[in-house]
C-alpha cells in the first residue's frame, strides 16, 4: 500500500486558477471512467477496458508540467492520458464503443487509440511495447534539434520486462530526452509488488545505466506537477532521461473482468477515504476559500454533462463499415519510386 508521508508538506504556492483546472481535470477522468464502467456493463465497450480510476493525479501533474510539441505514450489504461493531453471526450468515448466517431475510426478501441494532433502515440496492449517505442519518439525529437520532451508510462508490472532496461541502457548512451514515468500502482495485474521484486525502488534501477530518478507521491498532483517540472528541465537542457515513479493506487481491478480478490475492500476503501487525489485538492480549493460547495457542484454538473453528453455522441454514432477493414493499412504516400527501391 501506499505509504503516507512521515510529515504533512507545506502547501506549495500555487493558484486558484491552477487548483480548479487540476481538479476539474482529475473529475473529468473519474467521471469518465465511471461512464466507461457503465457502457461496458451494458455491453457496449467490447474487449478489454482498463479504468484509471484512483491515478488521476499522475497524468494531470504531469500534463501540468508539458508544453506544446511534448509527446506521451503508455500501456492500455490509457483513456486518462488521453484526456489529460486534451483529446475530445467525444471522440474517445466514440472510439471506446467502437464507433466510426472515433480517433480510431472505432478500429483501435480502448487500447490502441491516437492522436497525432495531440501528440498521443497509444495505448499499447502489449506490456512494456511502448517503451523502446517512446524512446524513439524521443530519439526522432533530438535527431530534429528541438527541446521537446516525450513521457513513456508503463507500469510496476512492465517495470520488470527486459525491453525496458535495454531502452534505458539506449536512452542514456545517447542522451535522449525522455521522461520514464512508472506509475507504481502497487498490483501488476494481480500480483503484488511486494511479491514480484526484491528491490526497494523501481526508479532505483536506473542507476546502473547512469540514469537519475526518484520517487513521487502519485496521489497529490502538485507534488507530481513539482517533480515533473524537475524531470522536464533536465531532459530539454539536454542532459539525457530521467526516471519518475509515481506512487498510486487503482481502485477498480485491473480491467473489467477482474474482481480483485488479492487485495480487501478495507484496504481500497482506506485509499479512498484517506489518499484521494481528487478529495485533497478539493480539501485545497474549500479551506483556502478558493471555491465553495455550491462552484465545486457546478463544476461537478459541467462534468457530468460533458461525459453524458460524448455517451449519447458514442451511441449515436454508426459503426464504422466494411469498407473500413481495408484503409489504414498501408502507407499512401510512398515518394516516387519508393515501392521499387524496397521491393
Amino acid at each position: 500500500m501506499v505509504r503516507k508521508p512521515a510529515a504533512k508538506q507545506s502547501t506549495p504556492n500555487v493558484s486558484k486558477d491552477e487548483l480548479l483546472r487540476y481538479y476539474r481535470d482529475m473529475l473529468l477522468i473519474r467521471r469518465f471512467e465511471e461512464k466507461a464502467g457503465q457502457l461496458y456493463g451494458m455491453g457496449l465497450i467490447g474487449g478489454f477496458c482498463h479504468l484509471y480510476i484512483g491515478q488521476e493525479a499522475v497524468v494531470v501533474g504531469l500534463e501540468a508540467a508539458a508544453k506544446d510539441g511534448d509527446k506521451r505514450i503508455t500501456s492500455y489504461r490509457d483513456h486518462g492520458h488521453m484526456l489529460a493531453c486534451g483529446m475530445d471526450a467525444r471522440g474517445v468515448m466514440a472510439e471506446l464503443t467502437g464507433r466510426i466517431g472515433g480517433y480510431s475510426k472505432g478500429k483501435g478501441g480502448s487500447m490502441h487509440m491516437f492522436s497525432r494532433e495531440k501528440h498521443f502515440y497509444g495505448g499499447h496492449g502489449i506490456v512494456a511495447a511502448q517503451v523502446p517505442l517512446g524512446a524513439g519518439l524521443a530519439f526522432a525529437d533530438k535527431y530534429l534539434g528541438n527541446d521537446n520532451v516525450t513521457f513513456v508510462y508503463f507500469g510496476d508490472g512492465a517495470a520488470n520486462q527486459g525491453q525496458v532496461y535495454e531502452t534505458y541502457n539506449m536512452a542514456e548512451l545517447w542522451d535522449l530526452p525522455v521522461v520514464f514515468v512508472i506509475e507504481n500502482n502497487q498490483y501488476a495485474m494481480g500480483t503484488s509488488v511486494k511479491r514480484s521484486t526484491k528491490s526497494t525502488t523501481l526508479y532505483g534501477r536506473g542507476e546502473a545505466f547512469g540514469i537519475p530518478g526518484e520517487q513521487v507521491d502519485g496521489m497529490d498532483v502538485l507534488a507530481v506537477k513539482a517533480a515533473g517540472e524537475k524531470a522536464v528541465a533536465h531532459c530539454r537542457a539536454g542532459k539525457g532521461p530521467y526516471i519518475l515513479e509515481v506512487m498510486t493506487y487503482r481502485y477498480r481491478g485491473h480491467s473489467m473482468s477482474d474482481p480483485a480478490k488479492y487485495r480487501t475492500r478495507e484496504e481500497v476503501q482506506k485509499m479512498r477515504d484517506e489518499r484521494d487525489a481528487i478529495e485533497h485538492v478539493r480539501d485545497m480549493l474549500l479551506t483556502g476559500q478558493h471555491a465553495s460547495e455550491e462552484d465545486l457542484k457546478a463544476i461537478d454538473k459541467e462534468i457530468k454533462d460533458i461525459v453524458n453528453d460524448s455517451a449519447e455522441f458514442a451511441k449515436d454514432s454508426p459503426e464504422p463499415p466494411l469498407d473500413e477493414l481495408w484503409t489504414d493499412i498501408y502507407a499512401t504516400d510512398v515518394p516516387q519510386g519508393g515501392a521499387e527501391q524496397n521491393a
